[in-house]
C-alpha cells in the first residue's frame, strides 16, 4: 500500500511516497536554510516517507544558479533537517550532484566540465573535456559530500544522473564522444562515484541513484533499452533506483506541464523494473499527482514506491490526508511556482498552497470581529476565504452573483491542460460544502447588505472579481470584438477568421488559439513580443507552445499592436518599424487585462477586498489574499480552530 512503510537498508520509511529532490531558493547563500528545514519537515509531518533534499553541488566549480547548495556548506542544513524529518518517521537522503555543461559560469566564474566538448543547447557555451585528473576529483567530490552528509545524520543519498546531472552526460552518446575507457564504458564513471559514495556512508544508509532512462533523442541519446541494461549493471551496487527522463535536449520533459498526461512514466518504469528483476527497488517519478493512480501504479507492478513532489508542494498532508479518508489539495500541474530556476530568484511555491515555501511566516493578527462571515464572490479568493474562514469555526455565508462558482479560474478551465483549473476550484467548492458553507447563486449583493450584514456583526470580505477593461483601439463591424472570458462561457463567433490580441504573453491566449484551432477556426494571434507566449518560459512550455500553435495551423503576427479593426481589415503595427498592414479577421477576442470590478468596494471601502477587484492577477494572488484575509480574522470561539480531522487548516 502506498500509505505503509517500506524498509531499505534496513531503515525503515513510514509510507513509498517520496518527496524529491527540487530547486526551492531557500537557501541562504550556498546553504541549506532554517527555511529549508522547515520546509523538509513540513513534508515529513504530513507523512512522506522519504524526503530528499535539493541537490548539492559536490564541488565549488558547479554552480548552476545563484542559491544552489554547496555540499561543504550543508552540513548543519542536512543535520537539522535530519532531526526533524526523524521527529516524524521520516527518512532524509541527501540529493548530491554535479551539473556538468548544464550548469553556469555567471557565479563561479569557472570553466564548465564534461565529457566531450559538446557545447549545451540552452546555455550555447562550450564546456571543457574533462581530463582523468578531472574525473578523479569530481569522484573524489562525490565520496567527501557523502562523507559529509553521513556525519551529519541523514539516512543516505541519492546521486544525480538525471535530467541534469553530470553523471547523465557520461551515459549519453549525445555528450560523451570520448575514445578512452569513460567513452567506451560509458558507466565507468558512475561506478567509480558509486564505489567512492559506498564507501564513504558505509552499507547500514541508502544509496539512491535517480537515472534519465530516456532522452528523447534516440539517434545518439539515452533509450529505454539502454536505459534498462545500465540500470540492470547497475542494480547490486545501489539501494534505490528513480526512474526518470529528460536531458539537455529536452529538459522540460523532466518535469512537464499539464500538456503532458500525469503518470507519463509508467511504462518506463515498467520496463526498468521488469530488467532488474527485484534487485532494487524502483520509484516511479512523472507528475504523479493523485493518490489513487500512485496506488494503481503499485499494484500493477510499476514501481515500489512513487514520488509525488508537485502533489506534496500543493498538499504538505497529503499521505495523512489519505490515510484518515479525507481529499487532498489537488496539484494542477501549472509549473507557474514551483519552478523556479529563475535569475529574479523566486521562492519555491505554490499557486493552490499559498504556505509552500513560507512555512516559517507567522500568521497575521486577527482582527476584533468574530462570528459569522459573509463572503461576496464565489471565485478562487472568495472560496478559499469562505473554506478558511468555515475551518476556523465560523459560520459562512458565500454569495455569488453567477450560476456557478470558479469565477475566471473556472471560466479559463478550457483546452488541452488548462481543464486540470477545474479540479483546484472544484476541490474549493467542495470543501465549502463539506464544512457547511451556506452557499447562494444568482445572489447579487449590494451597499445596503453590506450594512446589514456588519449591523449583525458579520465580517465581510468583498471578492467581486474583474471586469471587461475598455477596448484599446476602434472596432467598427463588420468585426465582432470579444473577450477572452466571452469566448470561454460560450459566445458565438461568425464564420471566418479569429485573430487574438495577446499583449501579456501569458497562457490564456495560447490555450484559447489551440482551443479555436481544435474546433476547426482559423486562428492567428498578434502580440508584441518576438515569440507567442513569452511569459510560458517560467513555467517550461515556451517552445513547446509554439511547437503546438505552429502544428495547429495558428498564424503568428509578432511584434506588432492592434491600431483598429472593421471593413478593411484589422491594422497591425510593426512595434520597431512603425509600418501598418491588414489582416482579415472576423472576430477580434481581446486577451489583455482586466480591471478590478471594485463598484461595491468603493461603496463600502471599510471592508476587506481581495482578489482580482483589488488588482486582476493569477490564480496564486488571489488564493494567497483569500487565504490571508480569514486568518486574519478572530476565531469564531475562544479556543482557535486551527485544524479539521487532524488536519491542520
Amino acid at each position: 500500500m502506498l500509505t505503509e512503510p517500506v524498509v531499505l537498508a534496513g531503515r525503515v520509511a513510514t509510507s513509498r511516497v517520496v518527496f524529491g529532490p527540487h530547486e526551492t531558493n531557500l537557501c541562504n547563500r550556498r546553504s541549506l536554510s532554517p527555511k529549508s528545514v522547515a520546509y523538509y519537515e513540513r513534508r515529513a509531518r504530513g507523512g512522506a516517507g522519504i524526503v530528499v533534499t535539493e541537490y548539492a553541488s559536490v564541488g565549488p566549480d558547479d554552480w548552476p544558479y545563484e542559491r544552489a547548495p554547496l555540499a561543504t556548506e550543508c552540513v548543519t542544513g542536512w543535520r537539522d533537517s535530519a532531526a526533524a524529518c526523524h521527529a516524524h518517521g521520516t527518512l532524509l537522503l541527501a540529493g548530491l550532484s554535479h551539473n556538468g555543461s548544464q550548469g553556469s559560469t555567471a557565479y563561479s566564474r569557472s570553466i564548465l566540465y564534461a565529457p566531450s566538448r559538446v557545447p549545451d543547447p540552452g546555455s550555447r557555451e562550450l564546456p571543457s573535456e574533462m581530463q582523468p585528473a578531472d574525473i578523479a576529483t569530481v569522484v573524489s567530490g562525490f565520496a567527501e559530500a557523502a562523507a559529509l552528509a553521513a556525519g551529519a545524520g541523514v539516512d543516505g543519498v541519492e546521486l544525480d544522473a538525471g535530467a541534469t546531472g553530470l553523471l547523465r552526460q557520461f551515459h549519453s552518446g549525445l555528450t560523451n564522444e570520448r575514445t578512452d575507457t569513460f567513452g567506451t564504458d560509458r558507466l565507468r564513471f558512475t561506478r567509480e562515484v558509486i564505489a567512492g559514495v559506498r564507501a564513504a556512508i558505509g552499507s547500514d544508509r541508502i544509496l539512491a541513484l535517480r537515472l534519465s532512462c530516456d532522452e528523447l533523442a534516440p539517434w545518439a541519446g539515452i533509450t529505454p533499452e539502454s536505459a534498462a541494461e545500465d540500470a540492470a549493471a547497475l542494480a547490486d551496487s545501489i539501494d534505490l533506483l528513480t526512474v526518470v527522463r529528460g536531458g539537455a535536449l529536452h529538459l522540460a520533459a523532466y518535469r512537464p506541464d499539464a500538456h503532458m498526461p500525469p503518470g507519463f512514466n509508467r511504462d518506463l518504469s515498467r520496463t526498468i523494473r521488469s530488467r532488474v528483476a527485484g534487485r532494487v527497488p524502483i520509484v516511479l517519478q512523472g507528475s504523479m499527482i493523485d493518490a489513487e493512480s500512485a496506488q494503481q501504479a503499485l499494484d500493477d507492478g510499476v514501481a515500489d514506491l512513487v514520488e509525488m513532489t508537485r502533489a506534496q508542494i500543493a498538499d504538505p498532508d497529503l499521505v495523512r490526508k489519505v490515510r484518515s479518508g479525507h481529499r487532498p489539495r489537488p496539484c494542477v500541474l501549472c509549473n507557474q511556482a514551483c519552478l523556479v530556476r529563475d535569475v529574479r530568484n523566486p521562492l519555491v511555491g505554490c499557486i493552490g498552497n499559498p504556505d509552500a515555501g513560507h512555512e516559517m511566516d507567522r500568521p497575521p493578527v486577527p482582527q476584533e470581529q468574530s462570528g459569522a462571515a459573509l463572503v461576496v464572490g464565489g471565485g478562487a479568493a472568495g472560496l478559499e476565504a469562505a473554506r478558511v474562514l468555515a475551518e476556523r469555526g465560523h459560520p459562512v455565508t458565500l454569495r455569488e452573483r453567477s450560476n456557478r462558482l470558479g469565477g475566471m479560474a473556472r471560466a479559463a478551465a478550457v483546452g488541452e491542460s488548462r481543464t486540470m483549473l477545474a479540479r483546484l476550484t472544484d476541490w474549493l467548492a467542495n470543501e465549502c460544502h463539506s464544512l457547511g458553507v451556506r452557499i447562494e447563486l444568482d445572489a447579487e449583493v449590494g451597499a445596503d447588505d453590506i450594512d446589514a450584514a456588519r449591523r449583525a456583526g458579520e465580517t465581510v470580505i468583498v471578492a467581486t472579481g474583474s471586469r471587461d477593461a475598455p477596448t484599446r483601439y476602434r472596432v467598427d463591424p463588420p468585426v465582432r470584438l470579444l473577450t477572452a472570458p466571452m469566448v470561454l462561457v460560450g459566445a458565438q463567433l461568425p464564420a471566418g477568421p479569429v485573430l487574438l490580441d495577446d499583449p501579456i504573453g501569458g497562457p490564456i491566449a495560447v490555450a484559447l488559439a489551440e482551443w479555436l484551432a481544435a474546433r476547426g477556426h482559423e486562428v492567428a494571434i498578434a502580440t508584441g513580443d518576438r515569440l507567442v507566449g513569452s511569459q510560458l518560459a517560467m513555467t517550461g512550455d515556451l517552445v513547446g507552445a509554439n511547437h503546438r500553435l505552429q502544428r495547429a495551423g495558428v498564424a503568428r503576427h509578432l511584434g506588432v499592436v492592434i491600431r483598429s479593426a472593421g471593413a478593411d481589415g484589422t491594422m497591425l503595427e510593426d512595434v520597431f518599424t512603425g509600418e501598418q498592414f491588414g489582416v482579415a479577421c472576423a472576430t477580434l477576442v481581446d486577451c489583455g487585462h482586466r480591471v478590478p470590478d471594485d463598484a461595491l468596494w468603493r461603496a463600502r471601502p471599510e471592508t476587506v477586498r481581495i482578489g482580482d477587484c483589488v488588482a486582476p492577477r493569477t490564480l496564486a494572488e488571489a488564493i494567497r489574499e483569500g487565504r490571508a484575509a480569514a486568518l486574519a480574522t478572530r476565531p469564531a470561539s475562544t479556543a482557535t480552530a486551527t485544524s479539521v480531522g487532524g488536519l491542520e487548516v
